[in-house]
């Protein structure tokens, strides 16, 4: 009954994002992961921010930064070797093209990989940020997007992150900043999930993080870039892509 309920939820799903795709086809905004036009994009958010998510793949602005930032900026689809990549709450957007490349030794995984329903290509592998199940100097790119927020000891991830990674490895690690704070603010006595969304912007978040993202960053070893390839958009090149102005790359290289 469980497989037979999962079936028809999915069927509803894609039934539902056909007609979506349909009432919004137009040629104001484009997708590059999915390769679709909209008139615009649908809002999103808790707060919800106007040209957010893509109809089709369901993508955001910080994933459609990142996929344009690995194909204009790095070697990512290009290598000349296979890239062994690790890749932290994989978004289905990313998963389903990743999954399938194979110029790379695609390694999802998650603290829950039991929530994701679109493991059957490549397995989501259980781990813990503060404890990743693989041997120092495996990966030669690590993407960790939206996850260090969540995490009481980021440091002790950040650290992970460092072991995980090859020498002269290179990760992507994003996370929301609030750049009118010098600092990074966080308080652990605050533990109810409507204080902490009050405090954080988020139930499930322990932190706003500063300025000095790249410090705490820098701190555990890394070389830190951060990369305002954002400013190469002009404002049409924005609102077509869908991507937020203010959003900065952080590339990190051991």
């Amino acid at each position: 009954m469980k497989i037979v309920n999962g079936y028809i939820s999915k069927g509803y799903r894609n039934y539902k994002k056909r007609i979506q795709f349909k009432l919004h086809r137009g040629d104001r905004v484009f997708c590059p992961i999915c390769n679709s036009n909209f008139k615009k994009f649908a809002p999103y958010g808790l707060v919800k921010r106007e040209n957010a998510k893509c109809y089709n793949c369901g993508s955001l602005e910080r994933h459609r930064l990142l996929w344009k930032y690995l194909n204009e900026r790095t070697t990512f689809f290009n290598n000349d070797e296979k890239i062994r990549l690790l890749h932290f709450a994989p978004e289905k957007c990313l998963y389903d093209i990743f999954s399938k490349n194979k110029n790379l030794d695609y390694n999802p995984c998650d603290l829950s990989p039991e929530k994701y329903a679109y493991n059957e290509i490549k397995k989501i592998t259980k781990a813990d940020l503060n404890n990743i199940p693989f041997d120092e100097n495996s990966f030669d790119v690590v993407l960790c997007s939206h996850v260090l927020e969540h995490i009481p000891d980021d440091r002790k991830a950040m650290s992970e992150l460092y072991r995980v990674m090859k020498k002269g490895a290179w990760g992507i690690f994003q996370v929301p900043i609030d750049y009118s704070r010098k600092t990074t603010y966080e308080d652990f006595t605050i533990i109810s999930s409507k204080k902490r969304k009050k405090a954080f912007g988020q139930f499930d978040h322990v932190r706003w993080y500063g300025e000095d993202y790249k410090d705490r960053l820098k701190s555990v070893g890394f070389n830190v870039t951060e990369d305002e390839y954002i400013k190469s958009f002009t404002s049409e090149e924005l609102y077509r892509f869908g991507l937020m102005p203010s959003e900065i790359i952080y590339f990190c290289r051991k």
